[in-house]
């Protein structure tokens, strides 16, 4: 936890025309413009909100847990962070396009604790963040 320089593994993307061009085989980690709140009855999975967009994936770390977001468990104003990786052909990603949508299962059950501060969950409440293994710069 906290070990690895983020710099030998990633390089930051800026765009000044409020787009960015996803290169075909690199992967990329974006943060939602939306919050997003799974109640604890309930866990959702990232889909692809067109499958005619072609080869282009946003959900490579597309599960929500219960509680994701969810007020009571300290998670108001988390936003979906995304891992996205397109193939073949250079890909356009305009700010605030819709690139995936939620489905959200019920739960067969609630689970007796929810995703979030309770039990020291790593996102709760994120933005923008790599994984606990990276040192913060």
């Amino acid at each position: 936890i906290g070990h690895y320089d983020p710099t030998e593994f990633w390089e930051e993307v800026h765009t000044r025309d409020g787009h960015i061009i996803l290169d075909p085989g690199a992967f990329y980690i974006l943060v939602s413009r939306e919050s997003v709140c799974i109640p604890p009855d309930y866990a959702a999975e990232m889909a692809p909100y067109l499958a005619m967009v072609g080869e282009f994936r946003v959900h490579y770390a597309g599960f929500f847990d219960p509680g994701f977001g969810f007020d009571a468990a300290g998670g108001t104003g988390s936003r979906g962070v995304l891992e996205v990786r397109c193939h073949e052909a250079p890909f356009v990603l305009e700010h605030g396009q819709i690139v995936g949508r939620l489905i959200y299962e019920r739960m067969g059950q609630r689970p007796d604790q929810m995703y979030g501060a309770g039990i020291a969950s790593n996102y709760q409440g994120q933005g923008l963040k790599l994984s606990k293994h990276f040192a913060t710069p």
